[in-house]
């Protein structure tokens, strides 16, 4: 028995065992070399990535507060993946900061925060894990210490969380009083579709949708991804939206859906205001982190769009798309954030010629840019294709084209960076940089996903094996 709890809860136990380890390092050690700790702490999240696609049973613990299956454990591996390619990533930006250390804790207590989320059973533990992913995030958010920006982005972070919490805890106080429990399942058998409950169900959407950036819950997101650090923005653009989208389809799918029919038209509605919202502002953007900001809220438009289809092809295609999200926008962060930590550039127009200097980060550049496009055969447009097939299944096919619209909208601006990088031209170009070896693995990872994840079938099929639907 005690075997199978421990299997049932070894991803929360080894993030907690390597976040333990660093603090004793952090208490103990008086110095330490930035560069061998970075490499350390790189080999301990790669064995926690490899630890976690062993085999576990199906679990249902602490009354049913924590729960696990084979859906929830790939879940928690995507995000284990996500980070560990954060984390390779940000080495240039970390081996020249003092605190190198307290960066990976606040990182490791948010993904601990992910875990215990995604693996909820319960609307109180799903708030416990909520906001221990979230105090961590808002840390990290300031950590350009010298940076007033920086510091800006958490405020604001730290108040639109707030704001966000309160409406997401009101909404569950009264589905507590109007169901009488907390647990998701006893809760779906509670909901009849009164119109309290309806308020009250709305209340959580808004908390839902203030973390996964849907329009009008979107205003933090520009500033916050624009002020916080690079590698920050990508941990907050992938590895959180992913995991708050995993919990959100579920929570859709199991304790909501006995309210449907109404849920279908709002998530209706705030895909097609994201869809449109994020492009139209993504064409006037300068700055390379703006853009990606927007980008990213469009994309989450995309996402809405496949959970409509409220079928297992919906939550499959959803799961597979965060798959290819990681590694497309992750490619496109890393060369920002690799060449922000070298240069300081982040503007559009600093990346003109780029591909005469550096033709390396060029093409992990293009090739990621391609795929968030959803140009084939590229995964990402794979990805997509699953997201408007799901969303199809309910009929609705004016929303399917105004989503197909979007699409074509949305590569003028991605184009728009890689014709900057290979066809434009400035006098005095970027110049020549060295990748080092971390980030020069996390790159290759990032194309070799992109590229095999939309070749190999097969990874679809396997999610859709898992998934549940309605």
């Amino acid at each position: 028995m005690w075997v199978d709890i421990l299997l049932s809860l070894r991803q929360e136990l080894i993030v907690t065992v390597i976040l333990f380890l660093l603090l004793f390092l952090k208490i103990g050690a008086a110095a330490y070399k930035t560069e061998g700790l970075l490499y350390f702490i790189n080999l301990l999240l790669l064995v926690n990535l490899v630890l976690g696609f062993f085999p576990c049973p199906d679990a249902s613990l602490f009354s049913g507060m924590f729960r696990s299956n084979r859906l929830i454990v790939l879940e928690k591996n995507l995000l284990n993946l996500a980070t560990l390619i954060v984390s390779l990533q940000a080495y240039n930006w970390l081996k020249g900061h003092r605190q190198a250390l307290e960066f990976y804790m606040l990182l490791l207590a948010t993904l601990l925060g992910f875990f215990f989320m995604i693996s909820a059973g319960n609307l109180l533990m799903f708030y416990l894990g909520l906001e221990l992913s979230t105090i961590p995030l808002a840390a990290l958010s300031s950590f350009d210490l010298e940076k007033r920006r920086s510091s800006e982005a958490a405020m604001k972070f730290i108040l639109s969380s707030a704001f966000s919490s309160a409406l997401l805890l009101f909404g569950i106080s009264l589905l507590y009083g109007a169901c009488g429990t907390l647990d998701f399942s006893a809760m779906a058998q509670r909901l009849d579709g009164s119109a309290f409950q309806l308020f009250a169900f709305i209340l959580v959407l808004s908390g839902f949708a203030f973390k996964i950036s849907a329009v009008p819950f979107h205003l933090w997101t520009a500033d916050v991804y624009e002020g916080s650090p690079v590698t920050v923005t990508s941990y907050l653009s992938v590895v959180s939206k992913g995991a708050v989208f995993f919990i959100f389809v579920f929570v859709l799918y199991t304790v909501f859906k006995p309210l449907a029919g109404s849920w279908y038209r709002i998530i209706v509605l705030l895909s097609v205001l994201t869809m449109v919202t994020g492009n139209l502002f993504a064409l006037r953007q300068e700055g390379l982190k703006r853009l990606l900001a927007f980008s990213s809220i469009a994309q989450s438009g995309f996402i809405l769009a496949g959970i409509t289809g409220s079928s297992r092809g919906g939550e499959a295609s959803v799961i597979y798309f965060i798959l290819v999200y990681i590694f497309s926008n992750l490619g496109v962060f890393g060369v920002v954030s690799f060449i922000s930590a070298q240069t300081g550039r982040e503007s559009i127009n600093d990346y003109k010629g780029l591909y005469a200097t550096n033709p390396l980060l060029s093409w992990v550049m293009a090739i990621s840019l391609f795929s968030l496009a959803g140009i084939p055969p590229t995964a990402g447009f794979f990805g997509k294709f699953f997201l408007l097939m799901a969303g199809a299944g309910k009929g609705n096919y004016v929303f399917i084209g105004i989503a197909a619209l979007n699409m074509v909208i949305s590569l003028y601006y991605y184009l728009r960076v890689i014709k900057a990088i290979f066809m434009d031209s400035q006098p005095a170009p970027m110049e020549r940089l060295k990748v080092p070896l971390l980030p020069k693995i996390a790159f290759l990872v990032c194309v070799a996903g992109i590229i095999m994840t939309g070749l190999v079938g097969g990874i679809y099929d396997y999610i859709y094996s898992l998934s549940i639907g309605f």
